[in-house]
């Protein structure tokens, strides 16, 4: 077993490929696929993408935040109406509040989608071998949603991948697809943003950007799923 990542790490890109090390045995895996969460998810998986050499993707899922206290997740929205609520929002918070919120986020969610793919299609799942990468795990609202959200398109297997995350929503997390890997895993956790020493905010241009770069790294063969004529 290799030993934990020093931290914090530099920046997503280091922690990208400190990850990607721990995915090595995905390597050659026909039909994998990175699949990233916009925003602070894109500059870690396009570095996993291109260590792997597999195509790069996003799967544009929404926060749901608490009224008054945005930070807090109290559940996540993904494409494809998928919405996954953690337990103690449906009993504390009222009815319309979520509603009024979960519109705003849709909203949000069709615009990025818009922005960040232009008129290119979102690239197949089904039969695919799938690693939902983002940039941390706190809460798991988010990749709970996102893993919920990509087995309704029937992939072949599917691996959560995060460079760091709190120790119980990693296991948590394995309830939710085939494998989980995560380096480092630090107690107590606390937030995302403390295990790295650069954490900007990840601009729509740099997602548009690494998106674009991302295919122009790879044949037209490999954007395929199993089984395509495309």
């Amino acid at each position: 077993m290799s030993e934990a990542p020093r931290l914090p790490y530099t920046d997503r890109e280091e922690a990208g490929r400190v990850l990607a090390l721990a995915l090595e045995h995905l390597r050659g895996r026909a039909g994998l696929l990175v699949l990233a969460l916009p925003r602070g998810g894109v500059p870690v998986g396009y570095e996993v993408a291109r260590e792997l050499g597999a195509p790069l993707d996003v799967l544009i899922v929404r926060k749901l935040g608490h009224p008054g206290h945005e930070e807090y997740a109290m559940g996540a929205i993904a494409s494809g109406g998928i919405r996954v609520m953690n337990p103690d929002a449906e009993r504390y918070v009222k009815r319309e509040d979520v509603e009024r919120i979960a519109r705003r986020e849709q909203e949000e969610l069709q615009r990025r989608e818009l922005l960040y793919r232009g008129d290119a299609s979102p690239l197949a799942l089904s039969n695919r071998v799938l690693v939902l990468v983002d940039d941390g795990l706190a809460t798991g609202s988010t990749m709970r949603a996102a893993a919920r959200a990509v087995r309704q398109q029937k992939p072949a297997w599917t691996c959560i991948a995060v460079p760091v995350g709190a120790p119980e929503t990693v296991e948590d997390l394995r309830a939710e697809a085939d494998e989980v890997v995560c380096p480092a895993q630090p107690i107590p956790f606390r937030a995302v943003g403390l295990w790295y020493r650069a954490f900007p905010q990840t601009s729509d241009e740099e997602v548009r950007h690494l998106l674009d770069a991302a295919r122009q790294d790879l044949p037209a063969a490999a954007l395929a799923s199993p089984g395509s004529t495309a």
